[in-house]
């Protein structure tokens, strides 16, 4: 593992080389930059590639710091991977603009979704570079697909959860009970908290229901969403370090996004046993109506009929909820290390272009 630096020990027989930390002592993005720390972590990570890679099979990197990596381990003939934990990101500068652009709201010019055209063009280089790229959701192979690349070069891959620390609450729910929502993740116009909470108002839910509002907001959107923040049921809880508990009591998870790569929350929610009430832009691993409800990004009708339809009908909960744990294994961690392993078999089984 080549890293700028590491806040964990790795498992046994993996070895780690820190490119920007000495001992304990890491160099933070601020002294730097993010841009310089990318492009300097990647420059020493190409060159210890080009030293040591004989050998080697696989080489698996991150945007923005692996342009000279991937060129580096490609010379050894080593295959390359390029992780695209977000969408297309021109498709995301898009998304994001408009979304922006219809709310009247401008994000701070340092926000990873502001658009960059040096990060952009960086990006469309590494895309290039990599024999594949790792799309976590159908959603990111499609913005991709869209853009023109083949499948040879577009490999599904998934993320994770941890199964130890989210774990479903096993009490039965009191048959009086109100339905209990939950929002996890920084407050931005891009997740769509502003359509879950007018959702939430509109379909009555919150006479006798709660809506839970965790992580962090920024300040002008906070503003923004002051009207809705005030109205029944909604409680802002802000940054939380008991989120696998506040899952394990809730109904749903709501994340009516106008772009992800696959949300984190979503498996997170699922290992507790939330039902998905989730945009089609979220990157979510669900199947509506099976296991979970999706609408179209920015539907608020739609999502809307959703919160009401689990409010009024607690046997249509409850068999989403068995549906949707029934899955819960194979969205583990341990299953995502199993599945990137075989997309690692079957892209070198295949001889490279």
């Amino acid at each position: 593992v080549l890293a700028a630096a590491s806040a964990r020990r790795p498992p046994p027989g993996v070895r780690v080389r820190h490119t920007l930390a000495l001992g304990a002592m890491r160099f933070p993005v601020r002294f730097l930059g993010r841009w310089r720390t990318c492009v300097t972590h990647d420059w020493l990570a190409a060159r210890w590639i080009h030293a040591n890679g004989a050998g080697y099979d696989v080489f698996h990197g991150w945007p923005l710091s692996s342009l000279a990596s991937l060129r580096a381990a490609a010379s050894h003939g080593i295959r390359c991977f390029l992780e695209r934990p977000n969408a297309h990101t021109e498709f995301a500068y898009q998304a994001v603009a408009e979304e922006n652009a219809r709310l009247g709201f401008s994000l701070p010019d340092d926000h990873d979704h502001a658009f960059n055209p040096r990060n952009l063009a960086r990006e469309e280089c590494e895309y290039s570079a990599a024999d594949h790229l790792l799309c976590p959701s159908e959603f990111v192979h499609r913005t991709f697909a869209e853009r023109g690349y083949e499948d040879g070069k577009l490999m599904r891959h998934q993320y994770g959860f941890d199964s130890g620390r989210f774990v479903p609450d096993a009490a039965p729910r009191g048959a009086g009970r109100g339905l209990v929502v939950i929002y996890a993740g920084v407050g931005e116009p891009r997740k769509g908290l502003h359509h879950a909470l007018k959702a939430w108002k509109d379909s009555g839910a919150g006479t006798r229901g709660r809506f839970l509002v965790c992580g962090e907001i920024l300040p002008a959107y906070l503003a923004m969403l002051a009207p809705l923040l005030d109205q029944p049921g909604v409680e802002l809880l802000g940054p939380r370090r008991d989120l696998p508990a506040l899952m394990a009591n809730a109904d749903a998870l709501v994340l009516s996004s106008v772009e992800e790569g696959s949300a984190l929350v979503t498996y997170e929610a699922r290992g507790a046993g939330c039902v998905l009430l989730v945009s089609d832009c979220s990157g979510a691993i669900c199947t509506h109506g099976v296991d979970a409800l999706i609408h179209q990004a920015g539907d608020v009708a739609a999502l809307t009929a959703h919160i009401a339809q689990l409010d009024g009908d607690r046997a249509l909960l409850a068999r989403l909820r068995e549906a949707s744990l029934a899955g819960r294994d194979g969205l583990s961690w341990d299953a995502a290390g199993r599945r990137l392993l075989e997309v690692y078999r079957e892209a070198l089984a295949v001889p490279s272009a």
